[in-house]
């Protein structure tokens, strides 16, 4: 049974690596290679960014939170979310289509000048590398615990190795548009599994599971606790999650490369919106399908604690029913799809890695003009290179403690402000120059340190005082206000700066 699955598992990456390659097709120019031209369906698209957005620890955490105490709260966290891709159609990505850019940061060039689009680039680019280094060390775990079910005991280094490697064949070769249909399979493939976990499990605890699952709130959705300390450290507290997913959701898919590049790969500015904002209700939806999932495994394990099941945490409760719950072939299958969120997200990251570096510093900082074949060649050799440093860290990374999970969101933290602020700053603040935006950026960068690894809140939870961070939510808003507040002021110690030229106006306005 174990050599089936394994025969699934190895079957599957195989055929979504194939099926990429098929239909991206031989990239001939670099525009191809990192939004394709702009000729892709709006809706694989959409999958693309909720695949790029979905990491291993979603799939598993989510159904995880459901079973002990978060219920539908993710649920939550996505009307947020809705809300702040919604703004971000109507004021961003317009911005974006009409510059015909390949990157979010050439905005940032037309506006103030290139030394603050390199700024932005660096940072991004850096700050990927370290988030994704450390989602990908995530995804090591428990993929490593799947793997030893079928007598498979790798190392985490192993792992992290062949995972590289497996992506990084079909991202060099493809481009964007072998990402975006890989994604969308992937994508395919882990909401078809959750499905699939909801028909079985409602067999097994029927119409009186569900209704013991409600009764023991576990179909709770929103988080009615108006406490400030409560709003302030909590994710999922109702103005964490709507206000502050909005604007934290403003800042990842508007002023994130990541997320930016994939809107760019569409045919048209109303097929970017459509992506765009079709991407949160998918992401609700596929919430709302891994919570229930969770809520479903309480009935079907009688509300017993994940140590009562011999399990370390509540994160393998998902996979655990995976292995021993479902039918053989199944189970392999699932576990592929999980191997294929990890894989989506790196591929993601590499590919706008690599078109950032080209686009935004190669090209603007280079004394003379590159051909763009020369431009391609390098947007491939950066691909490697991002590889290459992506897997070193998480491997470093393996070797030490913490939350992953908390550190990853806190990396965004340090720099998502700033990011989203000096967008902001351009459109807000007519007086604004490059020195000012630079100057705010590095401000914020400087502040939002402070406030990620000082600022502690008192909590009391389970009559117990601790102290909790700010949540993530609201790292966002706060770096926003220090950025334009920063930026207003220095603005105000020199003349306002010469009228634009009116294309140069209709293209920042």
């Amino acid at each position: 049974m174990n050599a089936l699955n394994l025969a699934v598992i190895v079957i599957y990456l195989v055929v979504v690596a194939w099926i990429g390659l098929r239909l991206s097709g031989k990239q001939t120019s670099s525009s191809d290679y990192f939004v394709g031209e702009g000729r892709m369906p709006w809706w694989t698209v959409c999958f693309s960014v909720v695949a790029t957005e979905t990491s291993v620890l979603t799939v598993i955490s989510v159904p995880g939170g459901a079973y002990t105490d978060q219920g539908f709260g993710n649920v939550e966290l996505a009307l947020g979310y809705i809300i702040g891709r919604t703004i971000v159609s109507i004021a961003l990505i317009p911005l974006y289509k009409r510059g015909g850019f390949v990157s979010a940061y050439q905005y940032l060039e037309l506006r103030f000048g290139r030394y603050l689009q390199g700024v932005a680039s660096v940072t991004f680019v850096f700050t990927r590398l370290l988030a994704e280094g450390v989602r990908l060390f995530a995804s090591a775990i428990p993929i490593k615990l799947l793997l030893s079910e079928f007598g498979l005991n790798f190392g985490y280094d192993v792992i992290i190795v062949v995972l590289t490697l497996l992506t990084v064949v079909y991202t060099y070769l493809g481009g964007i548009k072998a990402v975006i249909w890989t994604d969308a399979l992937q994508m395919g493939l882990y909401i078809t599994g959750a499905l699939i976990a909801i028909c079985v499990l409602t067999g097994h605890v029927g119409a009186s599971g569900w209704s013991d699952a409600l009764h023991a709130g576990k179909f709770r959705v929103f988080d009615t606790d108006f406490g400030l300390a409560h709003i302030l450290t909590s994710t999922f507290a109702l103005p964490t999650a709507i206000i502050g997913g909005a604007i934290f959701a403003m800042a990842s898919h508007g002023s994130d490369q990541l997320i930016v590049q994939r809107i760019l790969a569409t045919k048209s500015l109303r097929d970017s919106q459509k992506a765009m904002m079709a991407s949160g209700v998918f992401v609700a939806i596929q919430f709302a399908a891994f919570s229930l999932v969770g809520a479903l495994l309480w009935s079907y394990y009688e509300g017993k604690t994940p140590k009562e099941l011999g399990l370390s945490s509540a994160d393998s409760l998902y996979p655990n029913f995976i292995l021993h719950g479902l039918p053989v072939v199944i189970s392999g299958l699932l576990v592929a799809g999980i191997l294929g969120a990890a894989m989506g997200s790196l591929s993601s990251a590499l590919n706008s890695m690599s078109n950032s570096t080209v686009a935004d510093i190669v090209r603007s900082f280079s004394p003379k003009a590159l051909s763009d074949k020369a431009l391609l060649d390098l947007a491939r050799i950066m691909t490697l290179v991002w590889a290459v440093l992506m897997a070193l860290f998480a491997m470093g990374f393996s070797a030490t403690t913490g939350n992953v999970y908390l550190t990853a969101l806190t990396i965004a933290g340090y720099t998502y402000g700033a990011l989203l602020g000096a967008f902001l700053l351009g459109r807000l603040i007519k007086r604004a120059n490059q020195f000012d935006a630079i100057v705010a950026f590095v401000v914020t960068v400087i502040v939002m340190t402070f406030v990620v690894r000082v600022i502690k809140i008192d909590v009391t939870v389970a009559g117990k005082v601790t102290e909790k961070g700010i949540a993530a939510q609201w790292l966002v808003p706060i770096g926003v206000i220090v950025t334009l507040v920063v930026g207003g002021i220095t603005s105000r110690f020199h003349p306002a700066p010469e009228p634009m030229p009116p294309d140069l106006v209709e293209a920042v306005a």
